[in-house]
This record gives structure tokens, C-alpha cells and sequence, in this order.
């Protein structure tokens, strides 16, 4: 199995969403482009707060110097971001792929991170509480419909909100994976209790 995890924005957990998704299933975790913070990227935190022997942790296909948009980042650097050289790792175990941002962000001037999502990914979108994430949350619904690409579970951050995830799984119906509450802070015990807790969702994707 492999999950393709983005999010409706910057900052809404996909790192953590992404770490949880890599302990329950001791799957592989792949960044292909990180954006800046490259001596304390997602990867890094990925390794550090996974507690099993099994996973395995891919190298980027792209680490830019600068936190930002990757297509202003690769510029900064002196490059462009070329699709075929993104090369997914090859493994016989679950693979979780993280993308940057939300599904329209950038690469270059003709692609967006949606351009990355192959037709054998399970999608799982992360939305984070906050005033506005009911739009942004059906906008990336729309966005991957419009290509025809399925959502297969969707992960919320932050403490419970009834009324938002309500009306959101009901638009889309999407299969609710589980809730990530404002923990005061992560560490390998705090990913294995929420990696249990979403293992058997996980599972019947």
C-alpha cells in the first residue's frame, strides 16, 4: 500500500499525520521535495519519533535551501524541479510519501505537488481546526476530483470540532482515519499510542 499524505496548507500536520501512518503500518516514509530546515527536515523527525526496526527512510529527490514555495525555493537555488527525477523508491513493504503543502503548491511554472500523486497512491488529506478550514478542506476535495483522483481517508488535527468534521465528512464523504489532538508535544510513545489507535482504519483503506 501507498499513501500519498497532504494537507489544505503549511502547518497542519502532515509530518506528524505522516510519522503516525509510517509507525502503524512500519511502512517506508519518502519526502521527495523538502524545502528548507535541511539539518532538521521531515525526514529527521520522521527517523527520530518512529520506534520500529522495519521502517526505512528514503532520501529526498529534491532538498532546497530555503523554506518556501518549491518552485521559488529551486529557483533561489539555481535549479528547476523536473518530474522525471522524482523517482519513487522501490520496496516491498508499505510506502507513506509526504507532499509540501496543499495540492496546488508549486514545483515549477507548468506543476503543482498534485502532479505527483500516481494512480496506485491512496490519498489521505490532513485538515487542520482553524477558522476557514471547512473551504480550504472541500477546495482540496475538489482539486483532486477534478483530476479524478480518489481521497481515500482524511485525518483531522487538533482538539474536536464536531460541526467542522461533520459537515466535511458529509460533503465528501471521505473515511475518517482518526483525530490527532494539540498534544503538548510528540515523541516516539505519543506516536505509538495514536499509531495503534489508527492501524485498523489504516488497514481497511
Amino acid at each position: 500500500m501507498k499513501l500519498f499524505v497532504t494537507g489544505i496548507g503549511t502547518d497542519v500536520g502532515k509530518t506528524v499525520a505522516s510519522t503516525i501512518l509510517t509507525q502503524a503500518l512500519e511502512a517506508d516514509y519518502w519526502k521527495p521535495i523538502q524545502a528548507g530546515d535541511l539539518d532538521n527536515s521531515d525526514s529527521h523527525k520522521v527517523k527520530s519519533q518512529i520506534s520500529n526496526p522495519k521502517s526505512q527512510i528514503f532520501e529526498n529527490s529534491y532538498k532546497l535551501n530555503t523554506p518556501a514555495s518549491p518552485h521559488l525555493a529551486a529557483a533561489i537555488d539555481g535549479i528547476t524541479i523536473d518530474l522525471k527525477k522524482i523517482i519513487e523508491p522501490k520496496t516491498k513493504n508499505h510506502l507513506v510519501i509526504e507532499g509540501a503543502g496543499g495540492v496546488l503548491v508549486p514545483l515549477n511554472k507548468e506543476d503543482c505537488i498534485i502532479d505527483l500523486i500516481q494512480k496506485d497512491y491512496k490519498v489521505i488529506i490532513v485538515s487542520r481546526h482553524y477558522l476557514g478550514s471547512i473551504n480550504h478542506t472541500l477546495l482540496t476535495f475538489e482539486a483532486l476530483k477534478s483530476r479524478k483522483i480518489e481521497v481515500s481517508g482524511i485525518i483531522f488535527s487538533g482538539d474536536e470540532n464536531k460541526a467542522t468534521e461533520e459537515i466535511i465528512l458529509s460533503k465528501t464523504k471521505a473515511k475518517f482515519i482518526g483525530r490527532i489532538d494539540n498534544e503538548p508535544y510528540f515523541d516516539q510513545n505519543v506516536i505509538q499510542y495514536y499509531a495503534d489507535l489508527f492501524r485498523e482504519n489504516l488497514l481497511t483503506l
